[in-house]
């Protein structure tokens, strides 16, 4: 009887690989455990979260029939023309004019290979949209290939260069982003190659990690001061965006938009990276889907919503993915992810490549390798050659003009002559998480699950 209840669960069942069926105990979680045993240390890789949490898959749009007219497909036309930092003639000369509301986010060379942001600036130039430096300074191929750029300060002020400045059409100051909030870039060694020892002034081919901190700001008082003396050094003519992780939303937002910054950008924990503690991927920050509606509500309590721009970044991957971040109030967005895989990554090519690695096309999540199989993310020579910029530019050119034309088909059928017009009004949510985070009505009941 005694090895009968050994080898039977008590209910009947047969105990054998109980373990796999635990949800506690599950096999990634064993493996994670055996590998920091043998590692001492956490894990470190790339890409976004692999928790399931709410996104903007949860919400649908209401398009016209009766109470409203629909646009024409081919017949009408509805507007995406885009305009961010243009609230503050008298301080900002030069506001940021795309063609789409969609740009590409702030990606570092070193993170990303020399080729890979050239076609990154091609392509976004070729649809009439920006890019931006990411950490670790201008690349100048990345300048020249790049009509409209954002120049991105971190607080570890690589190759913070004044003339630089001075060359950009925006200043992006950076105080956290969505994939590791409250810590630091991470760029290993293998990448830090002799040009970015140049731009960083790092030692070659050790492990970098970022300063948290800005060094000459604290708070709102000194954040209003550097706000100014950067509007000094590029002569009142570019608008000033600040990027912030989606955690307190709310307070972040006041803090910033009461400093003064134009543009103000939120990245969800969606948000993607070459590199970062595994576990700060999967626990910490909040969804895209909760931290657009935080931020709006808290431009509109001070006043400052259509005063200051808002932009959001973090698991954007489609157009009705745009059509539904400015429906729930962001100006625009920022896409990373989505572009290199734009450009090839994760393309099923180089299969041998991916095996050495331990991945496969479609699941490779080793951008911190510096081993890219596709030449995206790394800085091997050899490697890079495999991602041609001009093909690359096309493919990411093609994907921004495929996203542009969901997003407009998206707002035609809702009887928007612009883009910009979509509003929560025009969303149901499907779920009840998705209407407690957004304040939108639960599909069939038309009421609001938490009311704000």
């Amino acid at each position: 009887m005694a090895q009968s209840m050994n080898n039977n669960h008590p209910q009947g069942g047969e105990r054998k690989n109980v373990a796999s069926r635990s949800h506690i105990w599950p096999p990634h979680v064993i493996h994670d455990i055996q590998t920091k045993a043998e590692l001492g240390r956490y894990q470190i890789r790339g890409f976004s979260t692999f928790f399931k949490i709410p996104t903007l898959d949860q919400l649908v749009f209401l398009p016209a029939a009766l109470t409203r007219l629909p646009l024409e497909g081919y017949r009408e036309s509805c507007d995406t023309k885009t305009i961010l930092g243009g609230h503050k003639p008298d301080l900002v000369a030069r506001p940021m004019e795309l063609d789409i509301p969609i740009y590409i986010a702030s990606m570092s060379f070193g993170a990303l290979s020399r080729n890979a942001k050239i076609a990154l600036g091609r392509g976004a130039t070729m649809v009439g949209t920006c890019t931006s430096t990411g950490e670790g300074g201008m690349l100048e191929d990345e300048r020249i290939a790049s009509k409209k750029l954002i120049y991105q300060m971190t607080p570890s002020r690589y190759q913070l260069d004044l003339e630089h400045l001075r060359m950009a059409d925006a200043i992006e100051i950076a105080v956290g982003q969505g994939a590791k909030p409250g810590t630091g870039g991470v760029l290993l060694g293998m990448k830090v190659i002799d040009k970015v020892v140049e731009m960083r002034q790092l030692p070659k081919g050790i492990d970098q990690r970022s300063s948290v901190r800005h060094p000459d700001f604290l708070g709102a008082d000194d954040m209003q001061i550097k706000i100014e003396e950067l509007r000094d050094a590029t002569g009142y003519q570019v608008p000033i965006f600040c990027k912030m992780p989606a955690c307190r939303v709310a307070q972040d937002v006041k803090i910033a938009a009461k400093s003064g910054v134009d543009v103000i950008v939120i990245d969800g924990m969606e948000g993607a990276t070459g590199a970062s503690p595994e576990f700060l991927l999967d626990h910490t920050g909040i969804p895209t889907l909760a931290a657009i509606p935080a931020a709006r509500r808290a431009l509109e309590e001070i006043g400052m919503y259509g005063k200051v721009s808002l932009v959001v970044s973090g698991g954007i991957k489609s157009g009705v993915d745009v059509a539904k971040a400015l429906a729930l109030g962001a100006d625009a967005v920022a896409i990373g992810t989505a572009s290199m895989i734009a450009l090839g990554c994760n393309a099923p090519i180089y299969l041998e490549d991916y095996a050495a690695l331990g991945a496969a096309p479609g699941a490779c999540y080793h951008c911190h390798t510096g081993l890219c199989p596709v030449g995206v993310a790394t800085q091997d020579e050899k490697l890079q050659e495999r991602l041609d910029p001009d093909a690359g530019a096309q493919r990411l050119a093609n994907y921004l003009r495929a996203m542009t034309m969901e997003l407009t088909m998206i707002a035609k059928a809702c009887g928007k002559s612009s883009v910009h017009g979509l509003e929560p009004e025009d969303l149901r949510a499907l779920t009840l998480e998705a209407s407690a985070m957004t304040g939108v009505p639960l599909a069939g009941v038309d009421k609001v699950v938490a009311p704000w």
